[in-house]
């Protein structure tokens, strides 16, 4: 095979199936998966029974009959049922894919009348299985773990085993200095108050973010003299929060110190497309003798990533 003379597009000029290919995976950049969180989900009949669901949406599956096949486009508009076949005496796990058989390159298929893309059950593969066990071209939607004797898939025989292709990531770095001393946190009740004057960011959430990967620093904790036991956390909106990092020592002076926590946030959905607030807060317990507080000395950081995954 030499260079093809006719690029994409060229008036006048006939363009192989080839080039359009590699055009497609140039665009995607050599990757394959779906295209964006909640394409081709694989869920159960809204009334159970012996066949699987997939949602509309598309995807780019690579092809692996030749290193110069290039890359497919697929969609599927609505949803698309697929039976699963019952099982007997013994479990059985099934894999539900995106298939692409072009017989350029493989099979007998005739694209005027066939199926090129279509959905495709692989039977009784490994119960660990993620990825399509052979070398045909296609991407993984599921895994179907059926129990013995069971002839109707449920939702929690269903394995989540999509990828998306080049998934969108949006990270922003967030900074606050407070003007004035905060309300001090003190006493030993357990119970969390915020800064009072580190009113923390309002963060627009990308719609089609899945995660949250947040980092919170806390440069400049004050803590006054005696023995200090506590933690510090942060809330993100009404529902999410930060894993609590300990304030923990036995020094009798006042000092400062810096805080640092981190957590990996799943997005509710009804947060996505949405602001909600990041804010710091903290607590003491019983044997705590001291107290804490951010001030002018003091600098709060939030460093922010959103990430999208299959949803």
């Amino acid at each position: 095979m030499t260079l093809y003379p006719a690029p994409i597009l060229v008036n006048g000029a006939t363009h192989p199936a080839e080039v359009f290919r590699m055009l497609v995976r140039d665009l995607s950049l050599g990757s394959e998966g779906i295209t964006q969180g909640d394409d081709l989900k694989v869920t159960q009949l809204s009334t159970p029974g012996g066949s699987v669901q997939i949602s509309d949406g598309s995807g780019i599956v690579r092809g692996r009959a030749n290193p110069f096949q290039g890359s497919y486009s697929a969609c599927n508009v609505g949803s698309a049922t697929v039976t699963i076949a019952p099982t007997a005496g013994s479990p059985r796990s099934d894999m539900v894919i995106l298939r692409i058989e072009d017989p350029q390159y493989e099979g007998t298929r005739n694209p005027a009348v066939d199926p090129i893309a279509y959905f495709q059950v692989i039977s009784n593969v490994s119960s660990s299985a993620t990825a399509i066990p052979d070398g045909r071209t296609g991407i993984p939607l599921a895994r179907i773990d059926i129990p013995a004797s069971t002839a109707t898939i449920t939702d929690a025989m269903i394995k989540d085993v999509r990828k998306v292709a080049n998934p969108r990531r949006e990270r922003t770095l967030w900074t606050q200095s407070p003007a004035s001393p905060s309300t001090a946190i003190s006493g030993t009740s357990g119970t969390y108050s915020y800064f009072t004057t580190a009113a923390g960011w309002n963060i627009p959430i990308p719609s089609w973010a899945s995660v949250a990967k947040i980092r919170f620093d806390i440069g400049g904790l004050r803590l006054s003299s005696g023995a200090v036991y506590g933690d510090i956390s942060a809330t993100f909106g009404a529902s999410l929060a930060i894993q609590a990092v300990s304030v923990d020592d036995s020094q009798t002076s006042g000092r400062r110190y810096a805080h640092l926590m981190g957590d990996t946030l799943t997005i509710p959905s009804a947060y996505r497309g949405t602001t909600q607030l990041l804010r710091a807060r903290g607590r003491c317990f019983v044997g705590n003798a001291a107290t804490m507080l951010v001030d002018t000395g003091s600098t709060l950081i939030a460093d922010v990533t959103f990430e999208e995954a299959p949803r």
